[in-house]
């Protein structure tokens, strides 16, 4: 790996394309359409191919400039903060919105070695109310805000 002389992005760039092929292969199911009559795979096709190049443009930028090497890798925050997803869309029809999503926020705020419980609540707080507004106001999702709201 002595060539790559920038890992993060040639790693990103990596990335972007996976994640680019990804959508060209699910969105070759769905049919295209026209630019002015856009298919339910005209999106899915123009991003796949968008972050396609993308990522292979920023994978060979990798190659030609310096960059630092990649940093440790820290298993805690990424398993905290994956762990919380999963708990909060397991426990949010059982909880409800605001609970689950204070939860949520607070629970991936602890992966931080910054943790402060406060700022964490206020944020879940905050947050709580902005999707409680979006998704059971603005779209109409019917989930429980409360748990006795079931």
């Amino acid at each position: 790996m002595a060539f790559i002389r920038h890992p993060k992005d040639f790693f990103a760039g990596l990335l972007f394309v996976a994640f680019g092929l990804a959508a060209l292969i699910i969105g070759s199911n769905y049919s295209l359409g026209t630019a002015a009559r856009m298919g339910p795979g005209y999106f899915p096709r123009i991003l796949g191919i968008l972050l396609t190049v993308l990522g292979a443009a920023l994978s060979l930028r990798a190659l030609k400039i310096k960059g630092d090497p990649l940093p440790r890798w820290y298993w805690k925050p990424l398993l905290v903060v994956l762990g919380s997803v999963i708990a909060f869309g397991l426990l949010v029809t059982h909880i409800g919105l605001v609970i689950a999503t204070i939860g949520l926020v607070f629970a991936s705020s602890a992966a931080s070695h910054e943790f402060r419980p406060k700022e964490a609540l206020i944020s879940g707080l905050l947050l709580a109310g902005l999707t409680v507004g979006v998704f059971i106001f603005g779209l109409n999702l019917q989930l429980p805000i409360w748990p006795w709201s079931n």
